[in-house]
């Protein structure tokens, strides 16, 4: 295990083999509210990159993997290691990292030393995405 100490005020985690086995600040997240992130174009905006199982949503993304299934898949501390912060696991990946502060290039003024995400909205996604069990 490493320890990640916090940058900027971020909630400190641990990361276990590919995984952050323990919910940041030991939140709890909320599946319906992890939805709505993920289908919001302005704030979580997967849909850019990422197929998910909603049918009635249009111009889904290609470039990552479908999230059909992605419960099954991956555990949740599995699920939240990337959304903190895919490159830890792949140092190409194109996937941003949503609770990250530092080594970030072209952030707007306004955004800086600001994650993307909070650590209950991190909480709240995984929760959803660990609830698409099903392809």
């Amino acid at each position: 295990m490493v320890a990640i100490p916090p940058a900027h005020a971020l909630e400190p985690y641990l990361v276990a083999d590919d995984a952050i086995p323990a919910p940041l600040g030991g939140l709890i997240g909320n599946a319906t509210r992890g939805r709505s992130l993920v289908l919001d174009r302005t704030r979580g905006n997967c849909l850019i990159c990422h197929r998910v199982p909603e049918p009635d949503e249009p111009f889904q993304g290609t470039i990552g993997p479908p999230l059909a299934g992605v419960g099954a898949r991956l555990s949740a501390g599995q699920l939240r290691l990337r959304l903190v912060d895919a490159s830890r696991l792949n140092p190409e990946t194109v996937m941003p990292p949503y609770f990250r502060t530092e080594g970030l290039r072209d952030v707007a003024l306004q955004y800086r030393d600001r994650p993307a995400l909070t650590a209950q909205e991190i909480e709240d996604v995984v929760a959803y995405l660990a609830s698409l069990r099903t392809l």
